[in-house]
């Protein structure tokens, strides 16, 4: 019988919100990313965990996530979280995820800043005992130059960049698992989006 490559994988979703839509590069193409992975996160039941950075004064999480949505098209969210720490990794997010003694998750991540949140985010979960897996055409920044110096460190102290596509495939690892065929319809629906993000996040 046909297995998944990655076991216990949980979709990280951080601080993608309205406020900071003009001020980070290519954040269209962050949303964009995110928007696959939330889709695909669905078709291969992988909990989200997302946060906003103090969401009274930057604004609630961009509304095309469907993060905040009750309706039909709504994403169900194992946390949908408020913080002041910079890091994901908070007592709310570690209660979601700690339903299970000593399970250790592989985290894949989206969202900003690539060189704050997104770095102590990463740095966290692997003190935590956590895989990490960082995906280039996922994150961002305010200045683009932050973004290649934040996934050199990352690599350096053991997170994997890769980007979405990879990722999932590697999710995935065999195309006999139940779910392939939507995915593989997923990717290519997205090919266009996905190409955009590349060119735009992926050779800064």
């Amino acid at each position: 019988m046909a297995k998944r490559r990655i076991l216990n994988p949980a979709l990280f979703i951080c601080d993608l919100q309205e406020k900071f839509r003009p001020a980070i590069y290519e954040y269209p193409r962050v949303i964009a990313t995110t928007q696959k992975m939330l889709r695909a996160a669905s078709i291969l039941s992988i909990p989200v965990l997302a946060t906003t950075q103090q969401r009274a004064k930057l604004g609630e999480t961009c509304s095309e996530l469907g993060l905040d949505s009750d309706g039909p098209n709504g994403i169900k969210t194992l946390v949908h979280s408020d913080k002041s720490k910079f890091s994901m990794w908070t007592p709310e997010v570690r209660n979601a995820l700690g339903r299970q003694p000593n399970q250790r998750y592989s985290a894949v991540i989206v969202g900003i800043e690539s060189h704050i949140c997104v770095t102590q985010t990463a740095l966290d979960l692997m003190a935590a005992g956590h895989k990490v897996y960082v995906l280039a055409d996922g994150v961002s920044s305010c200045n683009k130059e932050e973004v290649p110096v934040a996934l050199a460190r990352l690599r350096a102290e053991g997170a994997t960049v890769t980007t979405s596509e990879s990722w999932l495939y590697e999710c995935m690892g065999d195309a006999g698992i139940e779910e392939f065929r939507a995915i593989a319809g997923l990717v290519k629906e997205t090919k266009q989006s996905t190409t955009e993000s590349l060119q735009a996040l992926c050779r800064i």
